[in-house]
């Protein structure tokens, strides 16, 4: 598995992209974004100092390059600059 972390000057929640503090199953997402998060084994969004910070947990590499061409387009419709990703080797996950 591999952790996929980035950040933008440029974001900002919206109510496009509402606050949730209730985990949701993948299972309960509509079939056409399962089949797009192929490979995504979990999403979190948070905020500080006005920006959007993004962590994801993918099952490869691979799994996440599917997904760009389909993110890429997203983002640069909301004008969303990304700074450098952090892209590693997921060691440990601890659900509670």
């Amino acid at each position: 598995m591999i952790g996929w972390s980035w950040h933008s000057d440029s974001t900002s929640r919206t109510e496009a992209s509402p606050r949730t503090n209730t985990p949701r199953p993948s299972s309960s997402w509509p079939q056409p974004v399962r089949e797009l998060l192929r490979g995504a084994h979990q999403h979190v969004a948070l905020e500080s100092n006005g920006e959007i910070q993004v962590f994801d947990i993918w099952e490869s590499q691979e799994a996440f390059d599917a997904f760009g061409p389909t993110l890429m387009p997203i983002l640069a419709g909301l004008d969303v600059t990304l700074h450098e990703p952090m892209v590693g080797l997921v060691h440990n996950v601890i659900q509670g």
